[in-house]
């Protein structure tokens, strides 16, 4: 049988996944629904908090208990690389018409913010050794912070790390106001006679630190899906490592797998 908190919940949940109570709308106070369910008003903190576990409303210091809205979900599939290469040596003008996030997303270039910060620092061991440079060799390590303008979280969080001499014949890649790139990475490395072979991604998950569930704005419970992407190039170096923390919550991983034919 289940418990009165859970009957409250249940009630609560259907009003707003039938649309009754739509993205953005208050709900009564504690008190309130205390009264309407004839129940505590600690029996309805436990419906509401497993309401907010579950992603479905927002509790505001001071203001009230909201339905949340839904973040707009990021589809990422293994085709995107190639699909990223096939731009790379497109005109400006085609490769500013979309970009990877817009791929992901369904959304428009004018849909999004974009920021982005690059600064130099020394190659760590793990990372001198996945270079193969030496430890102190200069990286540039760039950060992106990709939102769509009517949320308060971005799709991901995401580090990079080039070495600075590969690509310094080109001073624009050293140049964070030249972001956002039209057609990313791969074109940028294109600028300097790079072309890439084959990306590497491996996947993890583990819950969010409390800044990456501030970051990303995170639901109380929810996962964060950690990829680490190693690029090489088609003289098997690698140029390029980024670090991506995905929410779990909004984002879909996809694979293809081409078979062979017998």
């Amino acid at each position: 049988m289940p418990k009165a908190y859970e009957v409250i919940a249940d009630d609560l949940r259907r009003s707003i996944r039938s649309g009754e109570r739509e993205p953005g709308d208050r709900l009564p106070s504690e008190a309130d629904l205390a009264l309407r369910y004839r129940r505590s008003v600690p029996t309805v903190q436990n419906a509401l908090r497993l309401l907010r576990d579950e992603g479905l409303i927002d509790r505001r210091h001071g203001l009230g208990t909201f339905v949340r809205r839904p973040r707009t979900p990021a589809v990422r599939d293994n085709l995107r690389h190639q699909w990223e290469k096939d731009r790379a040596r497109r005109p400006l003008a085609t490769r500013a018409e979309t970009g990877a996030t817009e791929h992901d997303t369904g959304l428009r270039p004018d849909d999004l913010v974009f920021h982005a910060e690059y600064r130099e620092r020394e190659a760590s061991g793990e990372l001198a050794d996945v270079f193969g440079v030496p430890e102190g060799t200069v990286l540039l390590r760039r950060t992106f912070r990709t939102r769509y303008s009517a949320e308060p979280a971005p799709f991901s969080l995401v580090t990079s790390y080039l070495v600075r001499d590969v690509i310094a014949a080109n001073p624009d890649l050293l140049d964070e106001a030249k972001e956002p790139w039209p057609g990313g990475t791969q074109h940028q490395l294109h600028t300097v006679g790079i072309e890439l072979d084959r990306v590497e991604e491996r996947f993890t998950a583990r819950p969010p630190t409390p800044e990456e569930a501030e970051a990303l704005d995170l639901p109380p419970g929810t996962s964060v899906i950690l990829l680490r992407k190693t690029s090489y190039d088609t003289e098997g170096r690698v140029v390029e490592v980024s670090f991506v923390t995905l929410p779990g919550d909004r984002t879909e991983l996809r694979f293809t797998t081409r078979l062979e034919r017998w």
